[in-house]
């Protein structure tokens, strides 16, 4: 594996020439604003409790015990005060300057949006959306966490569900076709903080028809020996460093 400082080089270097770039990201864009990556060796998927979080996020268990469900949604997947961090606002500013074109997340907490990036397409939804069962009214994060127990409707009283991809339900068709028509139109794309081992998401890298496949993560991945660039570290270490260089060459 090459060193990671020329690794970075390379991919600065990349950047600087690129104009077409889509960033796929997971869990690990969001770490360094203190969510935790849920499938790591100490993260909430490796808990061992009596249910495992797979069962509690799952459609079925949301419509049997919605009850328990959302005692442990509200618990464990709600980060209200979580900021957007250097790679947020790093990937924003690149959209800013006309280089990067989209954003595919698989992360339901919205920091890309409070970091300003504004083409996000969200493949497992997000926390600050949630509806309705019953007549389809939409309503903000502070509803829920202002809710005592399972949050109803204040029109109808109908039962309100997280916009999130449960277990056992379908991304939704619009964004996975947007996010396919992204990865396909890219020059670059650059994949940071996943695993790659979580399907369909992770399918997508089979779109880009690109030479230009950058991944960035702490630990290796099963797409490594496809990529062009791999750098095997903190995100915030490699954008802060990309965006110091080019902020820099702006002046």
């Amino acid at each position: 594996m090459a060193d990671n400082s020329l690794q970075i080089e390379r991919f600065i270097k990349r950047v600087r020439e690129t104009d077409n770039i889509v960033f796929l990201g997971g869990a690990g864009v969001s770490t360094e604003s203190g969510i935790p990556d849920f499938r790591s060796a100490k993260g909430l998927y490796s808990s061992g409790g009596p249910i495992s979080p797979e069962e509690m996020l799952s459609h079925h268990f949301f419509i049997r015990h919605t009850d328990e469900f959302y005692d442990f949604y509200k618990k464990n997947m709600l980060y209200p005060d979580a900021q957007p961090n250097v790679t947020h606002k790093a990937l924003a500013r690149l959209e800013q300057m006309g280089k990067l074109k989209a954003v595919i997340t698989q992360n339901i907490d919205n920091l890309h949006q409070a970091g300003g990036s504004r083409k996000v397409w969200e493949l497992h939804g997000s926390v600050y959306r949630n509806y309705c069962m019953k007549c389809g009214k939409f309503f903000g994060l502070d509803y829920i966490l202002k809710s005592e127990g399972v949050p109803v409707c204040d029109s109808c009283g109908g039962t309100i569900k997280p916009d999130v991809v449960l277990y056992e339900e379908s991304l939704d068709g619009g964004v996975i076709n947007g996010s396919v028509n992204a990865v396909m139109n890219a020059k670059m794309m650059i994949v940071g903080g996943t695993s790659l081992n979580v399907y369909p998401a992770a399918g997508l890298i089979n779109y880009y028809e690109g030479h230009d496949l950058v991944l960035i993560n702490r630990d290796a991945t099963p797409y490594d020996s496809y990529a062009d660039i791999v750098i095997h570290d903190s995100l915030g270490k490699v954008f802060g460093e990309l965006m110091e260089r080019l902020e820099s060459e702006e002046k």
